[in-house]
């Protein structure tokens, strides 16, 4: 699934950027790949909204590259890599103390920051991966209704990540369910016109989508 993804994904980046980003975008990013292949991709699914080496100005009037920023309305994320290797080992009091200051100039500038160790990335990457989706589902969550179960906040938060459209197959697994619930819960979120039906030239439905109501929220 990755190599699926991050082939195109790469190539728009690169034709959407110039200078020292499109120099960045060349260079071995081994950490930051990672990244991509152990924690977002099994996490969001997709790449969407995702921008490698992200340029942004600097709060010492130059400029910055963010490892990767995720841009949705209405958030800017930004997701740092952090290594130790000599470059973090040997860096003083000085750089660690600017290091510090930019990221809090980010947050000024109406940024999440989001920090992951590069040890975590290889060695724990389900734990990353977690945290991903509870803060999408926290950030973008479609509803606060009480009147929902918390299966049906599964499927949202789901389907809300994922941004695409979702089967009962999936909706099985994900909740650990047999066919019938499965079926039941996405059909009680259509009566709650929450879902809606996304297949066509078929009695029986076979994928679900947001309905226009929730899509863009």
């Amino acid at each position: 699934m990755f190599e699926a993804h991050y082939e195109p994904w790469l190539q728009s980046q690169l034709a959407s950027s110039g200078g020292e980003r499109k120099r960045r975008l060349t260079e071995v990013r081994h950490a930051e790949n990672l990244f991509l292949e152990k924690v977002w991709c099994p996490a969001v699914g997709h790449l969407e909204h995702l921008h490698a080496e992200y340029e942004v100005n600097d709060y010492k009037d130059g400029q910055r590259f963010l490892d990767y920023a995720y841009l949705r309305d209405p958030y800017k994320i930004c997701f740092e890599i952090d290594g130790y290797g000599p470059h973090h080992r040997d860096a003083d009091r000085r750089q660690f103390a600017d290091n510090l200051m930019r990221q809090n100039h980010l947050i000024l500038d109406d940024w999440i920051v989001i920090r992951f160790s590069y040890d975590d990335v290889k060695s724990k990457p389900r734990q990353c991966q977690q945290f991903i989706q509870q803060l999408f589902g926290k950030l973008y969550s479609l509803t606060t209704d009480t009147n929902l179960s918390l299966q049906h906040k599964e499927i949202l938060r789901y389907i809300t990540i994922k941004q695409s459209h979702i089967s009962p197959q999936e909706v099985k697994e994900l909740l650990k369910v047999g066919n019938k619930a499965a079926r039941s819960r996405l059909h009680e979120l259509v009566e709650k016109k929450f879902l809606i039906s996304a297949s066509s030239g078929s009695s029986r439905v076979r994928y679900y989508a947001l309905s226009s109501q929730h899509r863009h929220q």
